[in-house]
């Protein structure tokens, strides 16, 4: 049976407030965040959980730092760039056999077309929605997809561009189902692991999102949200929040056993 080993890599962080983390809750407290990048690997198969945001973070910042301030900023200290995370995990950009982007957000998707060789997974709902979609509050096209990534995935790179169905498996051992919630392409992405069943997303920001059944304030549909809560305790054995810097306290080295 294929079982993946999951690491944890650092690619930024940021500071938000209470009620972004926890709706309508600690409404004069700021929460810090690390944004993270899943590396699962197994014989012959190489899977990016999100790709991190580009290096050049002016565009994000701006619209970060103008809706919350800037204390909000996204910043990365040294080291912290994917390409280096994976150099130091013995990946090369060739090496990389999948990315799977949840949710389409300039913090995920900033270095995509860095991986030669991979297949893109994303939700076909994401898409359709980007696609289709004038005018949105969350999901604007430019921090979505900004259209220096968007010509390569329609052209060039569509060929490996994949569009995952509401329920599908992966590969054998990695399954991702639409989860919605956070944003209209936000998935959970299972990954089978020596541990058990990983569930990793972006619809929940900390592990006590789930374990209290506490959604997070910057939700699209707070019923997808706890239905997601849900599935997730009822099925997986390990819970991974994107964001949640508590991950390098429960799997030190970012290793998940």
């Amino acid at each position: 049976m294929t079982r993946f080993e999951a690491t944890l890599l650092a690619v930024g962080r940021s500071e938000i407030p209470g009620p972004e983390l926890f709706w309508m809750s600690d409404w004069d407290a700021w929460y810090p965040l690390v944004f993270q990048v899943v590396l699962l690997r197994d014989a012959g198969v190489t899977v990016l959980v999100n790709t991190g945001p580009g290096p050049d973070l002016r565009a994000l910042n701006d619209r970060w730092s103008a809706v919350l301030g800037e204390r909000a900023v996204l910043h990365r200290s040294p080291g912290e760039l994917l390409a280096d995370q994976l150099a130091r995990q013995g990946v090369s950009p060739e090496d990389v056999t999948h990315v799977i982007l949840t949710p389409l957000q300039l913090y995920t998707v900033g270095n995509v077309l860095a991986f030669p060789a991979a297949q893109i997974c994303l939700a076909r709902r994401g898409w359709i929605q980007f696609h289709t979609t004038h005018a949105h509050p969350h999901d604007d096209r430019a921090s979505s997809i900004p259209d220096d990534i968007l010509v390569h995935l329609v052209t060039d790179v569509w060929p490996r561009v994949r569009l995952l169905g509401d329920e599908e498996e992966i590969l054998p051992g990695l399954r991702a189902w639409w989860c919605g919630g956070h944003h209209r392409a936000s998935m959970v992405v299972e990954a089978d692991t020596d541990a058990g069943t990983a569930a990793i997303s972006d619809c929940y920001f900390y592990l006590d999102n789930v374990e209290r059944n506490h959604p997070i304030g910057i939700t699209e549909n707070i019923a997808e949200a706890l239905a997601a809560y849900q599935r997730v305790r009822d099925t997986a054995d390990i819970v991974l929040p994107l964001y949640d810097p508590a991950n390098f306290d429960r799997y030190p080295g970012g290793r998940v056993k």
